[in-house]
């Protein structure tokens, strides 16, 4: 990219100056002493495409204001941070070179938030006694008339002599006390983020040209075995100023950093720890600027404050009406009660009908409200915050109401409903034996297990038939036993078996066999019924059967003989 374009490019805040190009996630790329934002022309020209680049002028350098001679790193890291306050920036992507790599470091440590992946290209890490007096010696040897050849033979080959030639006009340009101030710097920093880089938790590269004597591949390696998700990687062939002249191989290197994901953790996985979590379920409505009705489903939802009244929600960024609630004057919650789970999963759907389908109206505020909630919160826009791959909306309540109705709740990928697990409540609370099992199917096949106090006998996957009663956190260590990877999901029946006078407590799920062991696998078209235990356990199987292929399952609650069935899907 010529000079020319990139001067055209050029904006100032604050008293930095910046090039600035692109649209999409950020990228703030942070030059090394003696140079200016220009030196990233290949990075801006490659990355632009696809981000937001900004590439700043360190204090002192380019058209930046400069700074005391005086200035530590501290001040470089802050001048960086204040560019991404100006710029209405949450977080980056950050790219330093030499010591643009400290300040880059600096920012990761000092403010973590704000840097989504880190890449420090050809800096330096506590350096040998030997290097580092050099490069004192060499900060100490900055005069007026100092020539920049041997700084240039360590930084270029002499195959490279257009390229030499135009960072020998940035140096030779740059105000000598701003150079001063930043090679003191370069040179007295190698040690500043010793035993600190583990404190660098996002993606992170180290990399280093194979020809480079002073900001080394050793270096590299160190900083990268130090941050958690660090990796380091070296450039073959090249010096100092690799981003310039191997930039195809930076920009690849820069370019894989960038498909990183931030999190470390499987999100599936990640997603389940969280739905551990039991909430409620709301739906969260507004009015957009054209007056249409807007919602989705949500168990994001918490209240904040009594004085002023606050609440909050979460809208993931690539929710289709993320920006309608973003610039939404204000928003509405309803609190879902037990028989409205045809509603949430109406509403969870991308579904251009859903407020046809929905009985509402509008409230106080004017946001729609649904009808026959729990509870309602009708809010005005109080603030709105970037989080991660959400926006925080939060709403300053003007209006509610609330009903003696139970609210539905969701945990681990299910709903529950309140009014039927106090059923089972009711039942492991009894002064009878608990028995606690399952019906589990693997692959479309009912589970079954050898029943030992039957030859030839099968029944479900159970605890507490026999000595103390059951419980469900029994349950799972049995299932576990059995080389059973069971997640256990609604309710299917609570009763008394007349019988044996036990009371029964069945869980519907899935399973993954991880070794076959006792598990005997029936298909639902020949459960072996005389061989299951007595008529409740045949009674109940005979219902799952039915309901399961309709697909839509109830709750049953009674004794053995008569109770009543309440459907939950």
């Amino acid at each position: 990219m010529p000079a020319s374009a990139l001067s055209d490019l050029r904006r100032s805040l604050g008293g930095t100056s910046f090039i600035e190009k692109g649209e999409g996630e950020p990228i703030l790329l942070i030059h090394g002493v003696g140079l200016n934002a220009e030196a990233w022309a290949p990075q801006i020209a490659a990355f632009s495409a696809t981000h937001r680049v900004i590439a700043m002028d360190m204090v002192g350098h380019g058209e930046s204001l400069p700074l005391a001679e005086a200035a530590t790193l501290d001040d470089y890291v802050a001048q960086a941070r204040r560019l991404l306050d100006d710029l209405g920036i949450t977080a980056a992507n950050v790219v330093g070179h030499s010591m643009g790599g400290l300040v880059a470091m600096g920012l990761a440590i000092a403010h973590p938030q704000r840097v989504k992946r880190l890449a420090v290209l050809n800096s330096v890490h506590e350096r040998s006694p030997e290097a580092r007096a050099a490069v004192e010696a060499r900060a100490a040897a900055i005069a007026p008339g100092l020539g920049f050849e041997s700084t240039l033979d360590r930084w270029f080959d002499k195959d490279e002599q257009a390229l030499r030639d135009r960072v020998a006009a940035w140096l030779t340009t740059v105000d000598l006390s701003a150079y001063r101030a930043a090679y003191r710097v370069f040179a007295t920093s190698d040690r500043a983020f010793s035993g600190a880089l583990s404190g660098i938790l996002c993606p992170a590269l180290f990399a280093a040209a194979e020809g480079d004597p002073n900001s080394t591949p050793a270096m590299a390696e160190a900083m990268a075995a130090a941050a958690p998700r660090g990796r380091s990687a070296i450039v073959a062939g090249a010096r100092h100023m690799m981003p310039l002249t191997h930039w195809q191989e930076t920009n690849a290197l820069l370019q894989a950093l960038l498909a990183e994901r931030l999190s470390g953790f499987d999100n599936r996985e990640l997603r389940t720890a969280f739905g551990s979590f039991m909430t409620g379920v709301t739906i969260v409505t507004t009015a957009g600027v054209d007056g249409q009705p807007r919602g989705f489903t949500a168990n994001s939802f918490t209240s904040v404050s009594l004085e002023p009244p606050l609440l909050l929600i979460c809208v993931g960024e690539s929710a289709a009406s993320m920006e309608v609630f973003r610039q939404a004057k204000g928003f509405a919650v309803n609190i879902l009660s037990e028989a409205q789970k045809d509603t949430s999963v109406l509403f969870a759907s991308k579904r251009a009908d859903k407020f046809d389908m929905a009985r509402w109206r509008p409230g106080p505020f004017g946001n729609p409200l649904i009808e026959s909630s729990a509870a309602w919160f009708d809010c005005a826009r109080y603030q709105v915050i970037d989080a991660g791959d959400h926006i925080i909306l939060m709403g300053h309540v003007e209006a509610f109401s609330y009903s003696d109705a139970n609210p539905l709740g969701y945990a681990r990928g299910h709903y529950i409903t309140l009014g039927l697990e106090q059923a089972a409540v009711n039942a492991a609370s009894s002064s009878s034996r608990t028995v606690v099992g399952a019906i589990l199917e693997s692959d479309s096949k009912l589970v079954l297990l050898p029943d030992p106090a039957r030859p030839n006998g099968l029944s479900l996957p159970e605890v507490g038939r026999s000595g103390p009663s059951g419980s469900a956190s029994q349950l799972h260590d049995f299932l576990a036993r059995e080389g059973l990877d069971a997640t256990l999901g609604f309710l299917f029946a609570v009763f008394e078996n007349g019988a044996t006078r036990e009371q029964c407590i069945y869980y519907r799920g899935e399973a993954l066999l991880h070794a076959r062991g006792r598990t005997v696998l029936a298909d639902f078209e020949d459960i072996p019924w005389d061989r299951l235990p007595d008529e409740a356990t045949r009674s109940m199987l005979r219902r799952y059967a039915a309901e399961r292929k309709i697909g839509r399952f109830k709750v049953y609650s009674g004794d053995h003989r008569q109770g009543t069935v309440k459907a939950v899907d």
